[in-house]
């Protein structure tokens, strides 16, 4: 009897060795998987998921997932493509409507110059602001795809937040002043500086400029914080708390106007994300504000 119930152990002790063996065998194997699947996620590669397993199922599941990957990367591909022969095309429309807009405008301006009734007057004044509005959703159509394709990484340098708010502010001076705005400014005594592309941040600032004196009802405030935080605060009638969750979207227009493109804010983010930053909009008791941030790493 003793000797039956030593047996009896023993092969009880070997089959719990087989299955911790077993047990780490698969925990070793879902691990490998994990890793090879990062990897397969980051690399342009259609080398197939390995593991170490004898396991059955392990091998299945790996299979399965490879499978997935293969079919993933292919409409990954697809859609690069697409996006790349999109971009190409808004660049060579854009570029194409250049030049009949520019005769258009030259004729107009012929035109002008021919005795006209008022009633003909007020024709053509409507005729050259809606010719206008085409002419800046072309201009901006053209530099929203140069700047998709652009790659602002190896042009960066360090400039200061500081200047360049002033800068802007003072480049729009007469905008502003048009508009009825006195702009409040509020900066840190010290620098705040930030390694990024020069012409991008300008860029950004100028649109982010546009849309506050676009929707701003004589009322502007503009805030840099030593965290490298710049918020454009201003009181916004005509939005509300869903227009101004979808002011990045693009061409999304919150009026009709001639000003209106729906790409000036898609630019902004679009540039301030490819450097590293961020930028929402906000909006509260009537006052719209767009805080973009460039951490210090």
């Amino acid at each position: 009897m003793t000797s039956l119930l030593c047996l009896l152990t023993l092969i009880l002790i070997f089959i719990i060795i087989i299955l911790i063996l077993r047990l780490v065998s698969i925990r070793r194997a879902a691990d490998e998987l994990r890793e090879t699947f990062v990897e397969r996620l980051k690399s342009d590669t259609n080398v197939g998921i390995a593991i170490s397993t004898s396991d059955k199922k392990m091998r299945s599941l790996a299979a399965d997932i490879d499978r997935q990957l293969k079919l993933l990367r292919k409409a990954q591909l697809t859609y690069m493509q697409g996006d790349r022969e999109l971009k190409a095309a808004v660049t060579n429309m854009s570029h194409d409507l250049r030049t009949p807009l520019t005769a258009i405008c030259g004729y107009m301006e012929l035109i002008k110059q021919e005795p006209l009734s008022d009633k003909a007057k007020s024709y053509l004044d409507i005729i050259e602001n809606r010719v206008q509005a085409l002419k800046n959703l072309t201009e901006e159509l053209f530099r929203y795809s140069v700047i998709l394709s652009a790659d602002f990484d190896t042009e960066k340098e360090s400039l200061s937040l500081n200047a360049a708010l002033e800068e802007t502010a003072a480049a729009y001076y007469g905008a502003l002043k048009n508009a009825g705005i006195e702009p409040q400014i509020y900066m840190p005594e010290s620098e705040v500086c930030r390694v990024l592309n020069r012409q991008a941040l300008m860029r950004i600032l100028a649109n982010l400029m546009d849309n506050a004196i676009k929707y701003s009802n004589n009322s502007l405030s503009i805030t840099l914080t030593p965290d490298g935080a710049i918020t454009f605060r201003n009181q916004a009638d005509t939005l509300d708390e869903l227009t101004a969750g979808r002011l990045f979207d693009r061409f999304f227009t919150v009026e009709s106007g001639e000003r209106s493109t729906g790409l000036g804010l898609s630019i902004a983010k679009t540039l301030t994300e490819e450097m590293g930053g961020s930028v929402k909009a906000d909006f509260q008791d009537g006052f719209l504000s767009i805080t973009l941030h460039f951490p210090a790493d």
